[in-house]
């Protein structure tokens, strides 16, 4: 998936078009991302137990992650992301695998 927990994104479709949010958590399984803030539902709750009570509560629906931009850090514009190998190798002998912005060409992952 090209987001990560975490991120900053841009929704590029949806009733939340427009908005900017930080990935609060990511579903890579389902490739779907909840964002803080943004695709609030309301769901009508029967009450659970003292500590939890009935009503309506409002919360945080995921979203698909196709529908969400990265926010490049380096450049602060919502761009696509590609995926490169770098020279330098993790713990297992492996090649570093990095995000990158495609707009400024600069690393994401540090």
């Amino acid at each position: 998936m090209h987001v990560k927990t975490g991120d900053e994104v841009l929704v590029i479709t949806g009733k939340d078009k427009g908005k900017r949010g930080k990935i609060k958590e990511a579903r890579p399984k389902d490739r779907r991302v909840v964002i803080e803030g943004l695709n609030i539902i309301k769901r009508h709750m029967k009450q659970r137990g003292p500590g939890k009570p009935s009503g309506i509560i409002e919360r945080e629906a995921p979203i698909n992650a196709s529908n969400v931009m990265l926010i490049c850090p380096r450049c602060g514009r919502a761009s696509r992301t590609g995926h490169r190998f770098l020279e330098e190798t993790d713990d297992r002998g492996r090649q570093r695998k990095v995000r990158f912005c495609k707009a400024c060409n600069e690393a994401i992952d540090g």
